[in-house]
């Protein structure tokens, strides 16, 4: 991991809908199912239920938190492998950099959600976190951007869409019969116990094949970052990203109808329906930030945003809420059952301070 030690110029709408997505889950999801277990009222448990993943079927708000990262990754690819390239024309050591930035997002993976610091091989997940699905969608995508054409890419991407629901639906389970989107007869979820063996999270989420998937959703981000790059004026920019958004939304519930949208899947109907609703949020981000200039409000966003990696990562090792009880215990006495509320405040406030301490003194930690 590399630490920079300046500020690069960048589109702050694309870090602040990053930081938007980061604050989803460091404090979004702890909050409102707090609140709802303090609250009980039909909407703090309705609110409560919107940050937990549908059982199978559906979409839920937190389910758009995996595919927001994905698609902000690809954004901005068009604007660093461009760069890259245009400093370094060697492909050679571009593709060092590519690897050695899918390693270390592996091995983030395995201590976010692997186990990987139990030091108990038997409790290691190999493949089963956000970073591990972006290390293999950022890699995919990429290697697209670097040798395909804009037409190409858009082709790849109706490819890969296509060729992922056929595996799921025509493909047969051995010993179960034809492959359903069932968490118990699906084509996805055998091969992820066939290939990782030991080593498989035991979850109805897949992941080997839903490399397909990972790469589909990166690249949608490419073809965002590759609108906001062009020469359009910018109020153009904002609205095609808009009408792409609704587009695929559209289509995605459509297909939904027969192949139905399922998260832990990443159904490709699943992959339109959310790729619409990123391309909507990115719409509304970059035309209140980037064209109508309302920048104030996103600092907060652009803080987190600019080091989601490394908070992302901290949560998973480091229980700030837990910190926080050491300052606020004192409270308990007077709040109840909104205790956790409280210290859930205080973990997101502890998060947010090493954050804006970070970017005041222009250190951003990159993988």
């Amino acid at each position: 991991m590399e630490t920079s030690v300046s500020k690069p110029q960048r589109l702050m709408s694309i870090d602040a809908l990053r930081g938007f997505d980061m604050l989803l889950i460091i404090f979004a999801d702890k909050f409102f199912i707090n609140l709802g277990r303090a609250a009980d009222t039909p909407f703090t448990n309705f609110m409560a239920t919107q940050f937990d993943h549908p059982e199978w079927y559906g979409f839920h708000i937190y389910d758009i938190i995996m595919p927001l990262f994905l698609f902000v990754v690809g954004a901005v690819i068009p604007f660093s492998l461009t760069r890259r390239l245009r400093e370094k024309p060697d492909k050679a050591l571009l593709y060092r950099h590519l690897l050695k930035r899918v390693l270390v997002l592996f091995i983030l993976g395995a201590i976010c959600q692997g186990h990987l610091l139990a030091l108990d091989i038997n409790k290691l997940h190999f493949y089963s976190n956000t970073l591990q699905a972006i290390a293999v969608g950022y890699l995919f995508a990429s290697i697209a951007f670097i040798h395909l054409s804009k037409k190409g890419r858009y082709i790849l991407f109706a490819c890969l869409l296509v060729v992922y629901a056929l595996l799921l639906t025509v493909t047969n389970v051995p010993g179960l019969g034809p492959s359903e989107l069932l968490p118990d007869k699906s084509f996805a979820l055998y091969l992820d116990h066939l290939i990782l063996g030991r080593f498989d999270d035991g979850t109805q989420y897949s992941w080997i094949l839903t490399g397909l998937g990972f790469t589909a959703t990166v690249l949608s981000g490419v073809f965002a970052g590759e609108l906001i790059r062009s020469s359009l004026a910018r109020e153009k920019i904002a609205l095609y990203l808009f009408v792409i958004g609704v587009i695929s939304l559209t289509l995605g519930l459509i297909w939904g109808i027969w192949h139905p949208i399922i998260k832990k899947l990443w159904t490709s109907s699943f992959i339109l329906f959310i790729n619409g609703l990123c391309f909507i949020l990115l719409a509304g981000f970059y035309w209140i930030i980037d064209v109508k200039g309302y920048r104030k409000w996103a600092f907060p966003l652009k803080v987190i945003g600019m080091n989601a990696i490394s908070i992302y990562v901290a949560t998973h090792v480091i229980s700030f809420s837990k910190i926080s009880n050491y300052v606020l215990f004192g409270f308990e006495q007077y709040t109840g059952a909104y205790y956790d509320v409280l210290t859930t405040i205080g973990g997101f406030s502890i998060m947010y301070l090493i954050l804006w301490y970070m970017y005041k003194n222009n250190t951003f930690i990159k993988v």
